[in-house]
This record gives C-alpha cells, structure tokens and sequence, in this order.
C-alpha cells in the first residue's frame, strides 16, 4: 500500500542516515561518501517536510565529506559549493560564506573576495529581506578582506622609510581600502553580538588615522552597551586601547575591574594587581589581595612564577607591618580546606625545586604564612635551599620562623 511504501521509504532513509553519521565519526570519508550518494538518488521520492531539509542535509555532510575527503582539492569543493548555491534560496548566504571561509583557509584570497562581491549583489524576491543578517555578515568579512588589503598596502609604505608617503598612487590604493572597509565594519558592529575581529580591525583603522576619540567611543560601545553580550575580550580591548593612549590608571583600573568580574582567571590579573598594590588607597590594595588570591584558585596558574611573586610580596608587607591580617585571614578561611592539597603538597614541593627555584621560593613564603614552618611544602624547599647553602632560602627558614604566631593568628 501507499502509506506502507511511505513508511518503510522513511526507515531506509534513517537508517541511511544512521550510516553516514556512524562513518563520519569513525573518519571513513569514503565509505560516507558512498552511502550519501545512496541517500541522494533516494530523495527523488521524499515528499516530507522536516524542518531540516535534504538539501540542508546534503549540503552540511557533503561539506565535512568533501573538506577531509575530495582527491581534487579547492576546485572539486567549490563545485560542490555552487551546485548547493543553487539547491535552496533560503540557504544561498550560508552557503556562500561557507565557501568563503573554506577559500581563506586555503589562501585564496583574491576568490573569497570575488565570491563575497558576488554574493552581495545576489537578490532574490522577499528572501533578500528575510537574510538581512547574512548578507550584513557578508558585507562584514567583505570589510575584513579590505582592512586586509589596506594593511599590506600599508606596510609597503612604512616600509619605504622617511619617503614612505611619496608614492602616491599607493597612498591613494590604500586610502581607498580603508574607506570601503571603515563603512563595512562599522556596520556590522553596531549589530548586538561578538564581533571581537571586526573591532578589533576597525579601530586598528581609526587609530592609524589619528581618530583616537571615535575608536575610544567604539571600545566604550562594545564594552559596555547592555544590548551586547558579556565578553570578557571587550574589556581587555578596552584596557589596551587606554594603555597606549597612556590613560590615567584610574581608567585603566575601571576597566581591569569589570574584566575580573566576568574572567577572575584571565592573565591582566597580574598587571590588575600591581596596580592595585601600588595604590595609596586601602580598598584598592585590600582588592588586589583579593584578585591575587581569586586568580591562583586555577590550576592554570598553579605554577605561574609571576604570581606567587605578588601574593607572596604583598603578604610579607602585611606580616612585617603587623596590619591588615584579617585581610589574609578572610581569603585564607574559603581556602584552607583545599588549597594545601591544591598547592603545598610535599608531591609538589619536590617537583616545583627540580623545575623552578624561583617559583617553588615564593610558594614556601606563602605557604609558610599561612599553614606555619610545620607545612611540608615549607620544610621540604627551605631544607633543600639550606643544602644547596642558598641564601635567600636561609633569610626565608628565618622569616617564618620569627614570624610563626601570626600564622596562628591567621588560622584562628
């Protein structure tokens, strides 16, 4: 019957289905390939109407089959990319952007310009409405390969010297890159969302030319326009931007601060820090214990030398001035339960010596302080620093020993 002939069609086809996925992932390129021509020849009789459709299906498996498999390279897949051009309007912007991304991957430049060209030009009823997005998307790498071109044509300049500007007509190729790129780009960052790359060229643009207030403006937008997701890099383009244009540290500060909310792990902890530590205000130094502290609960920075440096530094000032010990003690309390196993273990202690002195020299301090000369990373890295007759490691042993009540003090 009819419906049985439906149905036992639709068993064929997901079973199909089930093949090709079982190759994909078991990177049998070949044997997908085979069993996707299958499925191809028996959409003929597919009349269904799945919210992802064969054509979607075809396009999307084809492209990992072709991107690991084709014998031919670029022209087999751009063959296959034009022929999935045509088999669905509603997907026509995709797919040209798909294309392009695979040319770029394959230095071709010049072809991903041409297709992005073309692809801006494509109209298609009430579909150009509907992809407005995409073929903003276009436009926006479009731009890119502009600021690309600017860039080179840039360096061609400066490289020439003192005279770099005498070549005019270079001068002028390059003004116009920058222009077709500049209206691209900032097109597309005024759109909610995260256009790290984008930004990041454009004000590279801005700042090139002098436009110092409009890229700040930029930054600021990306940064803190509440429309926009939260991204942690915007701030840290932000904090650059103000750096080179030697702002004051307050600024640099504010913008630290919000990068430490979202990303307590980011690397600018440490230069966060040595601000704060710097400052003659007691909140800003109290939060730079605070951020120090934050940052070394991360295994990735477990061994980063730099900022044991600081926690260590900023703890012995506490400890010589005998103020501010309840700032250690409110860090300490949330992490005395795990930090020595963390941390301080003897395992640990052998391995940091053999590694790094100079690491496992600052870890002792701290862990001195806060666990006492009875802790085993201590013991083992100022014993080991005595017999290799170190003599900072000898000031070390006597520093915490001198200074062993106020760990004491610390652990209550």
């Amino acid at each position: 019957s009819s419906n049985e002939h439906k149905l036992n069609f639709k068993k064929s086809k997901e079973a199909c289905l089930s093949y090709i996925q079982d190759a994909l992932l078991q990177k049998q390129w070949k044997r997908a390939a085979e069993f996707l021509t299958c499925y191809v020849e028996s959409l003929e009789k597919d009349y269904s109407r799945e919210h992802v459709g064969p054509s979607e299906m075809i396009w999307r498996i084809g492209t990992e089959i072709l991107w690991h498999h084709s014998q031919n390279g670029m022209k087999e897949f751009s063959c296959f990319m034009e022929q999935m051009k045509t088999l669905g309007v509603k997907r026509y912007l995709k797919v040209c952007l798909e294309h392009v991304f695979h040319l770029l991957c394959n230095g071709q430049i010049d072809e991903a310009y041409q297709n992005l060209s073309l692809a801006e030009s494509w109209r298609f009823g009430e579909q150009t409405a509907i992809q407005d997005k995409e073929m903003k998307l276009i436009q926006a790498y479009r731009g890119l390969l502009d600021y690309y071109s600017w860039s080179k044509q840039k360096n061609i300049l400066l490289d020439h010297g003192e005279d770099g500007f005498s070549d005019l007509s270079v001068e002028q190729e390059m003004h116009g890159y920058f222009r077709k790129a500049a209206v691209n780009l900032k097109e597309i960052i005024k759109i909610p969302g995260v256009w790290d790359l984008f930004v990041k060229c454009y004000v590279d643009l801005l700042e090139f030319y002098g436009d110092h207030n409009e890229a700040h403006q930029v930054l600021n937008e990306y940064a803190y326009n509440s429309k926009f997701p939260a991204n942690p890099n915007a701030h840290v383009y932000l904090y650059q931007f103000l750096k080179r244009q030697g702002e004051s540290k307050k600024s640099l500060i504010s913008a630290l601060k919000i990068l430490h909310d979202i990303v307590p792990s980011h690397e600018l902890m440490i230069d966060f820090n040595t601000m704060l530590q710097k400052s003659k205000k007691r909140k800003k130094r109290r939060l730079g214990l605070e951020v120090i502290f934050a940052a070394l609960d991360y295994a990735g920075w477990k061994e980063n030398a730099k900022a044991w440096n600081c926690l260590a530094r900023q703890m012995k000032q506490i400890v010589i001035s005998e103020k501010y010990l309840d700032w250690i003690k409110q860090e300490w309390n949330s992490r005395k339960d795990w930090w020595p196993a963390f941390h301080f273990s003897r395992y640990l202690a052998k391995r940091n010596w053999q590694e790094n002195k100079s690491l496992s020299y600052e870890k002792a301090l701290v862990a001195g302080i806060l666990l006492g000369k009875g802790c085993k990373y201590f013991k083992y890295v100022s014993q080991q620093g005595c017999k290799a007759q170190l003599k900072r490691f000898r000031v070390l042993k006597k520093f915490v020993n001198r200074h062993n009540p106020v760990y004491l003090r610390i652990s209550g």
